[in-house]
């Protein structure tokens, strides 16, 4: 467990333990590996991840981003700051951290890839430790248009409606569902 929700598991643990004689169960610490060396932040991303693809066009202007978002209050319900792994997560993904809805009763903090960099990096992790659910769909999705930028060759006339097209078809407007990604899940072969 990488978050403050540890200290939850912590409390049952110790509840378990006073409760039942017959039950030791220990406390395991805090997990600091590496963020590329499980699929923790595949799990989370699941959760709580965002791909967003946005595309403004005007007559003088046209600009598609490709980003990915984390967001999470800044505070749990034991008041136990979420920042440190969320720190951690922006690191991996060469982004950084940012407080928003500062002033709502629940201010949050965001982690936002702004860079192809970091993009990139999301992209590579989650080959490795892949999603499983529908946000998987909008991933690839989300990859199609990350891949207008990887070429380096992004033209803005030749592509927009590609883009706006394959947005048009994410999260809430998604109709199709394609599950062949789960042959995968779990192949012990």
């Amino acid at each position: 467990m990488r978050t403050p929700k540890i200290y939850a598991l912590y409390n049952l643990i110790d509840w378990l333990n006073l409760k039942f004689e017959e039950i030791n169960n220990p406390k395991k610490y805090l997990n600091n590996s590496q963020l590329d060396s499980n699929a923790w932040l595949s799990g989370f991303i699941e959760a709580d991840g965002h791909f967003s693809v946005r595309t403004t066009t005007t007559p003088k202007y046209s600009r598609v981003e490709c980003k990915f978002e984390l967001s999470q209050r800044q505070n749990d319900h034991n008041s136990r700051s979420n920042l440190n792994f969320l720190e951690i997560i922006a690191h991996f993904l060469l982004s950084s951290v940012k407080a928003v809805r500062v002033n709502r009763p629940n201010p949050e903090y965001r982690v936002r890839t702004t860079s192809l960099n970091g993009n990139l990096v999301l992209e590579n992790y989650l080959s490795t430790f892949p999603l499983f659910g529908s946000k998987y769909l909008d991933f690839k999705d989300w990859n199609k248009v990350l891949d207008y930028f990887k070429s380096g060759q992004f033209k803005h006339k030749d592509n927009i409606e590609n883009v706006i097209s394959i947005k048009s078809c994410m999260k809430d407007n998604r109709t199709v569902f394609t599950w062949d990604h789960l042959n995968k899940f779990y192949n012990l072969d």
